[in-house]
Formats: C-alpha cells, sequence, structure tokens
C-alpha cells in the first residue's frame, strides 16, 4: 500500500514539490548578485571623479538616449507582467505573444548600450581613459551582461513551450516565476544606475 500510494501521482513531485524551494533559492542568488552591483556601485561612487584629464559624464552622457534605453527596459518589465497574468490563466498563446515583445524591447535595450560603448570608444573615451570611465564601463557593461543573459533564459524558455508544449503549471510556473523576478531586479539595479551614474553625472 505504501508503494502505491507513492506511485499512484508520480508527477505531484515533479510539478510541484520543488516549487517554494526553487524560488527561495533564486532569492537566495539575487541577494548575491545585489552584493556585486553594491561593490561595483561602491567602486564606482569612490572613482566618480577620477577624469585623469578626460571627459567627465556630462561630456558624454546624453540623457536623451538614456531615457529611450530606460524606457525600453521599463516597458519590458510591464510586459513580462503581462506574460504572467497569461500564465497564470494557462494561456500558452499569450505568455509566448508576451514574452516575444518582452524580448524585443530587451534586445533593443541591449542593442542601444553596445551602440553608445562602441560610440565612446571611437571618441577616444574607452575604459583605459580614466578611473571613471573604468568604473563606469564595469558598472553598465556587468548590468548589461545580466540582461543579455536573461534574453538568453527568455528565448530558451519560449523554445522549450513552443517545442514541448507542456502545462503552465509546476517546472514551468517556476521558471517563468524566476525568470519573472530577475528580469525585474534588473530594472531596479539600472534604476539607479540611471539616478546615480547618468542623472547626477550631469
Amino acid at each position: 500500500m505504501p508503494d502505491q500510494v507513492l506511485t499512484a501521482h508520480p508527477e505531484h513531485g515533479e510539478h510541484h514539490g520543488p516549487g517554494p524551494n526553487t524560488v527561495f533559492g533564486f532569492w537566495l542568488y539575487l541577494m548575491t548578485d545585489c552584493i556585486l552591483f553594491a561593490t561595483i556601485f561602491a567602486a564606482f561612487a569612490v572613482s566618480r571623479h577620477q577624469y585623469a584629464g578626460g571627459p567627465t559624464g556630462h561630456d558624454i552622457f546624453d540623457l536623451k538616449y538614456v531615457g529611450v534605453e530606460t524606457a525600453l527596459l521599463l516597458i519590458s518589465s510591464v510586459t513580462y507582467g503581462f506574460a504572467m497574468l497569461s500564465a497564470f490563466k494557462g494561456d500558452r498563446s499569450l505568455v509566448m505573444l508576451w514574452l516575444g515583445i518582452t524580448f524585443l524591447f530587451g534586445l533593443g535595450f541591449v542593442g542601444m548600450e553596445i551602440n553608445e560603448f562602441s560610440h565612446l570608444v571611437a571618441e577616444g573615451h574607452g575604459p583605459d581613459r580614466s578611473a571613471f570611465l573604468s568604473s563606469f564601463f564595469t558598472l553598465v557593461a556587468t548590468h548589461g551582461t545580466h540582461v543579455t543573459l536573461g534574453l538568453v533564459w527568455m528565448m530558451t524558455l519560449m523554445l522549450q513551450l513552443a517545442i514541448k508544449k507542456p502545462p503552465l503549471e509546476g517546472v514551468y510556473m517556476n521558471r517563468l516565476m524566476c525568470l519573472s523576478l530577475f528580469w525585474h531586479f534588473l530594472d531596479i539595479v539600472w534604476i539607479c544606475v540611471f539616478t546615480f551614474v547618468y542623472l547626477m553625472g550631469v
């Protein structure tokens, strides 16, 4: 009888058991990421006025351009929220649609960031120019790398949902939830970058 009870619903543990532990473990990961970004922010705070005769933030930052970047990322957070609402309703097609829109906004953000970096380097304002620029490139590039990894994760999840067509519960709901935490966390970090680096820099 115990064996029958254990094997009667073999999928139960797979779909529901690891959920809370998975999300909790991902929260712990985000806490370590907070420490990483806090350390880089601290390094930037120390070197933000060490220009070594090079350009200042006022000389190189274009707030209108960065404002568009910021809008893309913030809107992507909203569209991911719609994806989660669709997931709770069990509507896979809407989840795919909103994830696709979120991906495009995120891709636009990364593309604009790469363009900004290439423009600065072409103007001779690369990370080797001064301590200020070194810390600036490190901070913004670290965030951009996280966004890129989030896009890879999002694309992988979209392919799994499209090919396997699993029910939106259990393991896949956990994956959507963890990616949601990650994506919103990156939005919060970027708001800090935009305020502390760009707004205060000009």
